[in-house]
Protein backbone atom coordinates (compact mmCIF):
# COMPACT_ATOMS: atom_id res chain seq x y z
CA UNK A 1 0.00 0.00 0.00
CA UNK A 2 1.33 3.45 -0.93
CA UNK A 3 2.01 5.74 2.01
CA UNK A 4 -0.35 8.79 1.97
CA UNK A 5 2.60 11.19 1.95
CA UNK A 6 4.20 9.41 -1.00
CA UNK A 7 0.86 9.34 -2.77
CA UNK A 8 0.46 13.08 -2.32
CA UNK A 9 3.96 13.73 -3.68
CA UNK A 10 3.14 11.52 -6.66
CA UNK A 11 0.16 13.75 -7.41
CA UNK A 12 2.29 16.90 -7.18
CA UNK A 13 5.04 15.30 -9.27
CA UNK A 14 2.60 14.49 -12.06
CA UNK A 15 1.34 18.06 -12.05
CA UNK A 16 4.88 19.46 -12.19
CA UNK A 17 5.85 17.00 -14.90
CA UNK A 18 3.07 18.27 -17.15
CA UNK A 19 4.39 21.85 -16.94
CA UNK A 20 6.74 21.48 -19.88
CA UNK A 21 8.51 24.66 -20.84
CA UNK A 22 8.58 25.89 -17.24
CA UNK A 23 12.02 26.19 -15.58
CA UNK A 24 13.04 23.03 -13.77
CA UNK A 25 13.66 24.99 -10.55
CA UNK A 26 10.07 26.18 -10.60
CA UNK A 27 8.73 22.68 -11.14
CA UNK A 28 10.93 21.33 -8.34
CA UNK A 29 9.74 24.09 -6.03
CA UNK A 30 6.18 22.77 -6.28
CA UNK A 31 7.36 19.54 -4.67
CA UNK A 32 9.42 21.35 -2.02
CA UNK A 33 6.47 23.59 -1.13
CA UNK A 34 4.21 20.57 -0.71
CA UNK A 35 6.68 18.84 1.60
CA UNK A 36 7.09 22.01 3.67
CA UNK A 37 3.35 22.56 4.07
CA UNK A 38 2.14 18.98 4.49
CA UNK A 39 5.08 17.32 6.26
CA UNK A 40 6.74 20.08 8.34
CA UNK A 41 8.57 17.64 10.64
CA UNK A 42 10.06 15.81 7.67
CA UNK A 43 10.99 19.11 6.03
CA UNK A 44 12.64 20.40 9.20
CA UNK A 45 14.79 17.27 9.39
CA UNK A 46 15.72 17.64 5.73
CA UNK A 47 16.74 21.25 6.34
CA UNK A 48 19.03 20.15 9.19
CA UNK A 49 20.46 17.30 7.13
CA UNK A 50 21.12 19.50 4.11
CA UNK A 51 22.61 22.18 6.34
CA UNK A 52 25.15 19.71 7.70
CA UNK A 53 26.02 18.57 4.17
CA UNK A 54 26.50 22.16 3.03
CA UNK A 55 28.71 22.92 6.04
CA UNK A 56 30.82 19.89 5.19
CA UNK A 57 30.96 20.96 1.52
CA UNK A 58 29.63 17.55 0.48
CA UNK A 59 30.45 16.91 -3.16
CA UNK A 60 32.76 19.92 -3.30
CA UNK A 61 35.83 17.81 -3.99
CA UNK A 62 34.17 15.84 -6.79
CA UNK A 63 35.88 16.23 -10.20
CA UNK A 64 36.17 19.85 -11.33
CA UNK A 65 35.89 21.62 -14.68
CA UNK A 66 39.04 20.98 -16.70
CA UNK A 67 39.74 17.65 -15.01
CA UNK A 68 39.43 14.25 -16.61
CA UNK A 69 36.28 12.34 -15.70
CA UNK A 70 37.33 9.01 -14.15
CA UNK A 71 36.39 6.02 -16.30
CA UNK A 72 33.74 3.49 -15.33
CA UNK A 73 31.95 0.38 -16.54
CA UNK A 74 28.42 -0.23 -15.23
CA UNK A 75 25.37 -2.28 -16.19
CA UNK A 76 22.44 -0.46 -17.76
CA UNK A 77 18.74 -1.08 -17.06
CA UNK A 78 18.84 -4.20 -19.25
CA UNK A 79 22.04 -5.61 -17.74
CA UNK A 80 24.31 -4.60 -20.63
CA UNK A 81 27.65 -3.17 -19.61
CA UNK A 82 28.34 0.43 -20.58
CA UNK A 83 31.74 2.05 -20.26
CA UNK A 84 32.60 5.73 -20.29
CA UNK A 85 35.50 4.97 -22.60
CA UNK A 86 33.15 3.50 -25.22
CA UNK A 87 30.73 6.40 -24.83
CA UNK A 88 33.53 8.94 -25.33
CA UNK A 89 34.65 7.18 -28.50
CA UNK A 90 31.35 8.32 -30.00
CA UNK A 91 31.45 11.92 -28.72
CA UNK A 92 30.73 14.02 -25.62
CA UNK A 93 28.73 12.66 -22.68
CA UNK A 94 26.35 14.08 -20.08
CA UNK A 95 26.37 12.18 -16.76
CA UNK A 96 23.36 12.72 -14.52
CA UNK A 97 23.70 11.34 -10.97
CA UNK A 98 20.41 10.93 -9.12
CA UNK A 99 19.18 9.30 -5.91
CA UNK A 100 16.67 6.89 -7.43
CA UNK A 101 13.21 6.21 -8.79
CA UNK A 102 11.59 6.85 -5.40
CA UNK A 103 12.71 10.49 -5.21
CA UNK A 104 10.20 12.87 -6.86
CA UNK A 105 12.90 15.50 -7.38
CA UNK A 106 15.07 12.97 -9.22
CA UNK A 107 12.18 11.73 -11.31
CA UNK A 108 11.39 15.28 -12.35
CA UNK A 109 15.06 15.95 -13.09
CA UNK A 110 15.44 12.86 -15.28
CA UNK A 111 12.15 13.62 -17.02
CA UNK A 112 13.25 17.19 -17.77
CA UNK A 113 16.55 15.95 -19.23
CA UNK A 114 14.66 13.39 -21.33
CA UNK A 115 12.49 16.19 -22.71
CA UNK A 116 15.54 17.87 -24.28
CA UNK A 117 17.58 14.78 -25.11
CA UNK A 118 17.44 15.53 -28.84
CA UNK A 119 18.67 19.09 -28.23
CA UNK A 120 21.69 17.78 -26.32
CA UNK A 121 23.11 15.94 -29.31
CA UNK A 122 25.84 15.19 -30.24
CA UNK A 123 26.31 14.58 -26.51
CA UNK A 124 24.96 11.29 -25.20
CA UNK A 125 23.11 11.30 -21.89
CA UNK A 126 23.59 8.67 -19.19
CA UNK A 127 21.75 8.49 -15.88
CA UNK A 128 23.56 6.97 -12.89
CA UNK A 129 22.19 5.77 -9.55
CA UNK A 130 22.82 2.91 -7.12
CA UNK A 131 19.51 1.13 -7.73
CA UNK A 132 19.18 -2.32 -9.26
CA UNK A 133 17.89 -2.88 -12.80
CA UNK A 134 14.33 -3.44 -11.62
CA UNK A 135 14.18 0.17 -10.50
CA UNK A 136 16.35 1.76 -13.19
CA UNK A 137 13.99 0.26 -15.78
CA UNK A 138 11.08 1.79 -13.89
CA UNK A 139 12.77 5.19 -13.79
CA UNK A 140 13.62 5.11 -17.48
CA UNK A 141 10.08 4.15 -18.47
CA UNK A 142 8.53 6.73 -16.15
CA UNK A 143 10.70 9.51 -17.60
CA UNK A 144 10.04 8.36 -21.17
CA UNK A 145 13.80 8.50 -21.64
CA UNK A 146 15.75 6.97 -24.50
CA UNK A 147 19.09 7.24 -22.72
CA UNK A 148 20.35 4.43 -20.46
CA UNK A 149 20.25 4.53 -16.67
CA UNK A 150 23.20 2.72 -15.13
CA UNK A 151 23.49 0.92 -11.82
CA UNK A 152 26.39 2.17 -9.72
CA UNK A 153 26.67 -0.99 -7.60
CA UNK A 154 27.07 -0.11 -3.95
CA UNK A 155 27.47 3.54 -5.01
CA UNK A 156 31.10 2.59 -5.61
CA UNK A 157 31.71 5.05 -8.44
CA UNK A 158 30.02 7.90 -6.59
CA UNK A 159 32.14 7.11 -3.53
CA UNK A 160 35.31 7.19 -5.64
CA UNK A 161 34.32 10.66 -6.84
CA UNK A 162 33.65 11.95 -3.30
CA UNK A 163 30.06 12.29 -4.44
CA UNK A 164 28.32 9.93 -2.01
CA UNK A 165 26.93 10.63 1.43
CA UNK A 166 25.79 8.44 4.32
CA UNK A 167 22.23 9.04 5.48
CA UNK A 168 22.17 9.20 9.31
CA UNK A 169 19.72 7.08 11.34
CA UNK A 170 17.14 9.79 12.11
CA UNK A 171 16.89 10.85 8.46
CA UNK A 172 16.85 7.26 7.20
CA UNK A 173 14.06 6.38 9.64
CA UNK A 174 11.95 9.27 8.38
CA UNK A 175 12.55 8.26 4.74
CA UNK A 176 11.60 4.68 5.56
CA UNK A 177 8.50 5.86 7.44
CA UNK A 178 7.39 7.64 4.26
CA UNK A 179 7.42 4.26 2.52
CA UNK A 180 10.77 4.35 0.73
CA UNK A 181 13.15 1.40 1.29
CA UNK A 182 16.49 2.64 -0.04
CA UNK A 183 18.54 -0.48 0.88
CA UNK A 184 15.97 -2.67 -0.87
CA UNK A 185 16.07 -0.54 -4.02
CA UNK A 186 19.86 -0.73 -4.06
CA UNK A 187 20.04 -4.44 -3.31
CA UNK A 188 22.06 -3.95 -0.13
CA UNK A 189 21.79 -2.86 3.48
CA UNK A 190 23.50 0.55 3.55
CA UNK A 191 21.92 3.99 3.51
CA UNK A 192 24.24 5.64 1.00
CA UNK A 193 23.05 8.13 -1.60
CA UNK A 194 24.85 10.21 -4.21
CA UNK A 195 24.88 13.97 -4.11
CA UNK A 196 22.79 14.79 -7.22
CA UNK A 197 25.14 16.04 -9.92
CA UNK A 198 25.58 16.65 -13.62
CA UNK A 199 28.86 16.51 -15.52
CA UNK A 200 29.23 17.52 -19.16
CA UNK A 201 32.28 15.69 -20.52
CA UNK A 202 33.85 16.43 -23.90
CA UNK A 203 35.04 13.72 -26.28
CA UNK A 204 38.54 13.91 -24.77
CA UNK A 205 37.14 13.01 -21.36
CA UNK A 206 37.50 16.50 -19.87
CA UNK A 207 34.75 18.10 -17.79
CA UNK A 208 33.48 21.30 -19.43
CA UNK A 209 30.51 21.97 -17.14
CA UNK A 210 29.32 20.61 -13.82
CA UNK A 211 26.61 21.07 -11.23
CA UNK A 212 26.99 19.53 -7.77
CA UNK A 213 24.67 20.58 -4.94
CA UNK A 214 24.27 18.86 -1.54
CA UNK A 215 20.71 20.19 -1.42
CA UNK A 216 18.93 17.57 -3.52
CA UNK A 217 15.99 19.93 -3.97
CA UNK A 218 18.11 22.02 -6.36
CA UNK A 219 19.24 20.73 -9.74
CA UNK A 220 21.05 22.03 -12.80
CA UNK A 221 18.71 24.17 -14.86
CA UNK A 222 18.03 22.68 -18.27
CA UNK A 223 19.03 25.96 -19.94
CA UNK A 224 22.42 25.74 -18.19
CA UNK A 225 22.81 22.12 -19.27
CA UNK A 226 22.08 23.05 -22.88
CA UNK A 227 24.63 25.89 -22.70
CA UNK A 228 27.20 23.50 -21.24
CA UNK A 229 26.76 21.09 -24.12
CA UNK A 230 26.61 23.74 -26.82
CA UNK A 231 29.85 25.35 -25.63
CA UNK A 232 31.66 22.17 -26.65
CA UNK A 233 31.92 23.57 -30.16
CA UNK A 234 33.11 26.99 -29.02
CA UNK A 235 36.42 26.50 -27.27
CA UNK A 236 38.51 23.73 -25.74
CA UNK A 237 38.81 23.31 -21.98
CA UNK A 238 42.47 23.03 -21.01
CA UNK A 239 43.22 20.06 -18.78
CA UNK A 240 44.21 20.77 -15.19
CA UNK A 241 47.55 19.32 -14.16
CA UNK A 242 47.29 16.45 -11.73
CA UNK A 243 49.24 18.38 -9.07
CA UNK A 244 46.71 21.20 -9.36
CA UNK A 245 43.87 18.71 -8.99
CA UNK A 246 45.35 17.33 -5.79
CA UNK A 247 45.85 20.82 -4.34
CA UNK A 248 42.35 21.95 -5.23
CA UNK A 249 40.70 18.85 -3.80
CA UNK A 250 42.74 19.23 -0.61
CA UNK A 251 41.55 22.84 -0.33
CA UNK A 252 37.91 21.83 -0.73
CA UNK A 253 38.08 18.80 1.57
Amino acid sequence: MTHPFAARLEEVYQGARNRRGVALSERLQAIADTVRSEAPDFCAEVDLFVGRLESAKAGGSAPQIGEEMPLFTMPDQDGHFVSLQDLLSEGPVVLVFHRGHWCPYCRLNITAVAEVEDKLRPARVVGICAETQRYTRRMRKDADACFPILTDVGAGYALSLNLAIWVPPRMSRMIAAAGWDIPLYQGGSDWILPVPAVFVVDSEGLIVARHVDPDYRRRMEIADLLRGVHQLGDQPVLPVRRSQQVQERARLA
